[in-house]
């Protein structure tokens, strides 16, 4: 009797993504509060390896939910650094003569 091959199953960890590199950005935006995303990322894949999916799920989404928090919230603070920096050099230029 011949058996059949099947190929192996898709492993987990193609399916629960990390979020590293949106963790990244949001530690470079935003720095002491992205590192949180960072750590949230870490925790997948070694969450995946250990059979936990419904961990690797909840740091899943945990990592994306900090990572676009920190990254809008280092986007809005770098946009207000430029543009005070913008005015206080035009009212320096034209400002008081």
């Amino acid at each position: 009797m011949a058996q059949e091959w099947n190929p192996p199953p898709a492993t987990p960890t193609e399916t629960v993504p990390n979020y590293l590199i949106p963790a990244i950005l949001s530690a470079i935006c935003c720095f002491p509060l992205g590192i949180i995303s960072i750590i949230f990322a870490a925790q997948v894949n070694g969450k995946v390896k250990a059979g936990d999916l419904p961990g690797a799920m909840d740091a899943s989404k945990k990592a994306k939910l900090f990572s676009y928090i920190f990254l809008g919230i280092g986007a809005v603070c770098w946009i207000l650094y430029i543009i005070g920096m913008v005015l206080g050099v035009s009212m320096s230029i034209f400002g008081n003569h």
